[in-house]
């Protein structure tokens, strides 16, 4: 009676073993493909912005080359100088606008992600529950089959 239940109970021990080791790399698998999913989205906006970044930032050296050029030949000339000031701070001014709002773009973005990447993982976390309730009613039942099967066995053996 006492091997019977000594095999029982390694017998359980190895199905836990392996219900675990299945849930773990089930878990292991869904949270590197939300890390993965999270990386590349992350990857592709700073991409996008740094694109538009950089971009802006060239036209704006270009501005400011275009006007020390100005400055350099119309340093006689201080009316017209005034002129290339005024219109290279006004499109300065825009860029900086137009940086400000790809900067405010860019967090709103970011935000946006990270509330979408936590809506992904409260998903996830909440799979992850449900499948750790359902394996632990699958193993109970199956404890609860075992112990039955057990004691039927035993009574068997003592009534006969």
């Amino acid at each position: 009676f006492l091997a019977d239940i000594n095999k029982a109970l390694l017998a359980k021990r190895k199905r836990l073993e392996m219900y675990t080791k299945a849930s773990l790399k089930t878990s292991n698998q869904k949270i590197e493909h939300v890390w993965k999913t999270q990386q590349e989205q992350r990857q592709k906006l700073n991409h996008e912005f740094s694109q538009q970044f950089l971009t802006l930032f060239q036209q704006w050296d270009v501005d400011v080359q275009k006007a020390e050029e100005q400055e350099e030949k119309l340093v006689n000339m201080f009316r017209q100088q005034q002129k290339v000031f005024q219109q290279a701070r006004i499109v300065q001014s825009q860029r900086l606008k137009t940086i400000k709002q790809l900067y405010e773009q860019f967090l709103k973005s970011m935000e946006e992600l990270e509330k979408s990447n936590e809506n992904l993982l409260v998903g996830a976390q909440s799979e992850l529950r449900k499948e750790m309730a359902m394996l632990q009613k699958k193993i109970m039942m199956d404890t609860q089959q075992q112990e039955m099967a057990t004691v039927r066995k035993s009574l068997q053996s003592m009534l006969f």
